[in-house]
């Protein structure tokens, strides 16, 4: 069974068909106050909630006080790239997403230095307005 439940704090009407155009135009459909006011609580406040997600930040080391620290960057000083709809799986829940672009110097131990990383991220702020689900967190 398909679902039609929306999780996001951002309601509207879903795209017609899973090939349908997901964009929501406009935006950034949450406020950077209101995001940065949420990490506050730390990594309680963060749900990981697609298992691509999850495996991205397996490969890319996260841990949840870095997923803390790249969204807050992202919203500060990323570039919004635009929001969209996402599924958490083909028949699941929706989410309204916001989508960032952060590029960072990181040190690079193979290399010896620092170089620029750019990350996607990807989150929603839950249907309560005390959770954010982090949907995509993977360099570009």
């Amino acid at each position: 069974m398909v679902s039609d439940t929306i999780i996001s704090r951002f309601t509207g009407p879903l795209p017609a068909s899973a090939a349908a155009d997901r964009t929501i135009l406009g935006g950034p459909l949450y406020p950077s106050a209101e995001v940065l006011e949420l990490l506050k609580a730390g990594e309680s406040a963060i749900r990981v909630w697609t298992r691509k997600c999850t495996a991205d930040m397996q490969k890319l080391a996260l841990d949840p006080d870095d997923l803390v620290e790249l969204i807050g960057q992202a919203v500060s000083a990323g570039r919004f790239i635009g929001a969209e709809w996402c599924r958490q799986n083909p028949f699941g829940p929706w989410a309204a997403c916001d989508a960032y672009s952060l590029i960072r110097q990181e040190r690079m131990a193979a290399a010896c230095r620092d170089m620029p990383m750019e990350y996607y991220l990807k989150f929603a702020i839950g249907k309560t307005g005390k959770i954010l689900l982090l949907v995509s967190c993977h360099l570009s």
